[in-house]
């Protein structure tokens, strides 16, 4: 067995109160499978659970983020579709979508279906100039499958999101920052360091308060305005109550 073998699909470090994971499959591009989904999913349930995580930033390992699902698991299931299943059993897309901390997908290279649609499920993208994106599944008669036709609408609006879905064409760095897939695009090499430059600028704030800020402009994306604004008036009462809790006790004496 060869030492990239034996390595687990994602990793998982911790550095000061930044978590950092990584899509370790560099050889297959990073392509998605069962070993990787079952990695990410034990990773992101541990940050999930460890009140000492700010932020959250997600990588790839070697030439590329992810080439999107492996292609070599649909030859051992019956169909493209069922291959997808077994990938999907676990919620991996819910559990990174629903940190309570900030989380900055730092893209480079091939970033591709699932891989790309795993990046739209951050908070923040971030990408190298070499960057090239693409959502493929229409031309394998499926549809993106990682909340992909969800997540690109509201970071693009209806017709960009149209137009990458249908067309699965290729966008390269500098038309992903125009377009507003990547709120910057930086040298390669940069890449790291600014992506823990963004993590540690959006994990300043406490993390009751930033779980309650992402509920806010999230799940008020799926709402009427009056809902919305409603849904905000009570998370901001709540973080109001938390932080009036945290204050000390007592005035001054007279």
């Amino acid at each position: 067995m060869s030492g990239n073998q034996a390595q687990p699909a994602a990793l998982y470090d911790k550095r000061g109160d930044i978590a950092w994971v990584t899509l370790n499959r560099p050889r297959q591009m990073n392509a998605y499978n069962v070993a990787m989904r079952d990695a990410l999913y034990e990773i992101l349930r541990a940050i999930h659970d460890d009140d000492s995580v700010r932020a959250m930033i997600l990588r790839g390992a070697g030439p590329a983020f992810s080439t999107g699902g492996d292609l070599a698991e649909f030859g051992s299931a019956p169909s493209p579709t069922v291959a997808r299943w077994v990938r999907f059993r676990r919620d991996v897309w819910g559990t990174l979508r629903s940190l309570p901390i900030p989380t900055v997908a730092a893209i480079h290279g091939y970033t591709v279906g699932g891989g790309f649609e795993m990046a739209l499920l951050c908070d923040v993208a971030i990408g190298a100039d070499d960057l090239k994106i693409s959502l493929p599944e229409t031309g394998s008669g499926m549809i993106p499958g990682v909340a992909g036709t969800q997540t690109s609408s509201r970071r693009l609006g209806l017709g960009r999101a149209l137009d990458l879905c249908l067309t699965g064409r290729w966008i390269d760095a500098r038309e992903a920052l125009q377009v507003g897939l990547v709120a910057e695009i930086v040298r390669r090499p940069a890449l790291d360091r600014r992506a823990l430059a963004i993590a540690r600028a959006l994990g300043r704030a406490p993390r009751h308060l930033s779980a309650a800020l992402k509920r806010a402009v999230w799940d008020g994306c799926d709402l009427p305005m009056r809902d919305g604004l409603e849904l905000e008036r009570r998370l901001a009462a709540r973080t109001a109550l938390i932080r009036d809790a945290s204050r000390p006790r007592g005035g001054r004496r007279g």
